[in-house]
């Protein structure tokens, strides 16, 4: 077996934002033990594994804090094109929780996401699982971030058009509660 992160994965840079792996010798050998034991057919589309990792807990960071009000706790950065404001990575919440998004070779180089490039990169580096992400929990769990929340109700997602106007309320003020709260975390 062989795991490779993919493109779009920054948990394992020495600089990120969100969810960080702090140690990765040891954060390794717990995800190729979940990754081994995993029955990827039974995943809820077949090859595509979201793994529960509670033993890797100590060797991440979570990729969020509580608000802070002082200015100085918080650096800016540029994520997708945006500059924003994140919280110092040394504020991020205790892990109260660990998994990841991890796929099938093949699963992933069907996923429509997938450029070519990066799939010439995976067809040649002898791959056989792609991890998508590392997720470090902390705090309550997050509902969609009010961008990502009208992104989806302007027609991003098509699930969002079956939403009743009592669940879009619902949404936005989980959405506009957690923000208030919570932020994310950068190196």
């Amino acid at each position: 077996m062989f795991i490779t992160p993919s493109d779009i994965c920054s948990a394992l840079n020495e600089n990120t934002i969100g969810s960080k792996v702090i140690d990765q010798p040891e954060f390794a050998v717990v995800m190729a033990r979940a990754v081994a034991a995993y029955d990827f057919s039974q995943a809820r589309i077949p090859g595509q594994g979201f793994i529960m990792i509670p033993e890797a807990v100590p060797f991440v960071s979570a990729g969020v804090g509580p608000r802070s009000k002082n200015p100085n706790d918080y650096v800016l950065r540029e994520h997708r094109g945006i500059v924003s404001a994140y919280l110092k990575r040394e504020f991020a919440a205790q892990v109260s929780g660990c998994a990841i998004v991890i796929y099938t070779k093949d699963a992933y180089l069907r996923d429509p996401d997938v450029t070519s490039a990066e799939a010439e990169r995976i067809n040649t580096n002898g791959a056989t699982h792609v991890l998508v992400a590392v997720l470090a929990f902390a705090g309550p769990d997050s509902p969609l971030p009010p961008y990502r929340l009208v992104w989806n109700l302007a027609g991003g997602n098509r699930e969002a058009a079956t939403w009743t106007a009592d669940e879009i309320r619902s949404k936005a003020k989980a959405a506009i509660d957690y923000d208030n709260a919570w932020v994310t975390v950068a190196d």
